[in-house]
């Protein structure tokens, strides 16, 4: 077999067990191996070009390598997919507070059209009010209440006992996917999180 042949087995082996690959992806960031966890990432842009998690390693890694204008691109991106998910908007907003300078040199602006508006949105948010329900309202039907949502719903506040419960409900790859997300969260814990996300694969 060629080089070649063996990279694209590679290649569609990561694509068939993505959360593999970004577990792997995510240790190299956390262990300052940046440029390397980019390598891996930029041959895969065009099959991810709709995860949430890639376009945050991607965002993570140019960080990581003082790309700041880029990684804030790849971080709106992430913004714009599950607007829902905190990790990317607290990612993007520290960015932007962090007094980061770019790569020329220049101090990063204090205005911030992305945190203007999420600051906008916040106080519309405050001031909204529920439409109140009637007795006449219909009630959530029962077997509509047990459907599990989508296995691609972003997880707003992701935890190890919420992972451990899925696991426990057979629910493996929204479990897979949490995991995946601690580990940007807990990257001290990454080795543990890598074992959990093995073991789920293996029930898959």
């Amino acid at each position: 077999m060629t080089d070649s042949e063996t990279n694209q087995d590679e290649g569609n082996a990561m694509i068939r067990k993505p959360h593999l690959f970004f577990a792997e992806v995510s240790l190299d960031l956390s262990r300052g191996k940046f440029q390397s966890g980019l390598d891996k990432l930029v041959p895969f842009s065009d099959h991810f070009s709709d995860s949430y998690v890639f376009h945050l390693l991607y965002a993570k890694a140019l960080r990581g390598l003082k790309n700041h204008s880029l990684a804030r691109e790849y971080l709106r991106k992430c913004c714009a997919i599950a607007p829902a998910n905190q990790v990317a908007w607290k990612e993007l907003l520290d960015l932007q507070t962090s007094g980061d300078e770019e790569e020329t040199g220049i101090q990063s602006a204090i205005f911030d059209p992305i945190s203007d508006e999420l600051e906008k949105l916040t106080a519309e948010l405050m001031k909204f009010n529920p439409v109140q329900t009637t007795e006449n309202s219909d009630p959530t039907s029962i077997h509509e209440q047990k459907l599990p949502f989508s296995d691609d719903t972003a997880i707003a506040v992701p935890t190890e006992s919420l992972a451990c419960l899925f696991t426990a409900q057979g629910a493996y790859k929204k479990a897979i996917k949490i995991y995946t997300v601690l580990i940007q969260l807990k990257p001290n814990n990454a080795e543990h999180y890598k074992k959990e996300i093995d073991s789920l694969l293996n029930r898959l």
